[in-house]
């Protein structure tokens, strides 16, 4: 039963992951246009990512922590920082999807960056943390 479970888990913890940081990288690239469309699944993906991946440290990372468990709060405390960064500019988000042209759209391409980044650290960090 525990199995099955962890392998669920690593499952949305892993599309959930590669949806983020997908469209991030995306919408970073291109500088944030759309950003709109795709602000609520970014979210919704962080969130399925950031929990799922709590629950598998909870289940797999329990006791003394060692290289792996520095290396994947790491990039835990990377990914929760993406998300502030990107939840932070939902009220221009917003004000995009209501068809404003707004200056402020510069700023959604700079969180989407800032995501960008943090959100690479994270991906560096989980990877190497399998072979620490």
């Amino acid at each position: 039963m525990q199995a099955t479970l962890i392998i669920a888990l690593v499952v949305l913890h892993v599309l959930s992951g590669v949806f983020w940081a997908g469209s991030t990288f995306a919408l970073a690239r291109i500088g944030g246009n759309l950003a709109e469309r795709l602000f609520r699944p970014q979210m919704g993906a962080a969130t399925v990512a950031i929990v799922t991946g709590g629950v598998l440290g909870f289940l797999l990372h329990r006791g003394t922590p060692g290289i792996q468990e520095h290396l994947l709060a790491i990039g835990a405390l990377c990914a929760m920082l993406a998300a502030a960064v990107q939840g932070a500019s939902a009220h221009v988000v917003k004000r995009l999807s209501a068809g404003e042209a707004i200056a402020a759209s510069s700023g959604v391409a700079t969180s989407q960056r800032i995501a960008a980044a943090l959100l690479a650290v994270t991906v560096i960090c989980m990877s190497a943390a399998r072979y620490a």
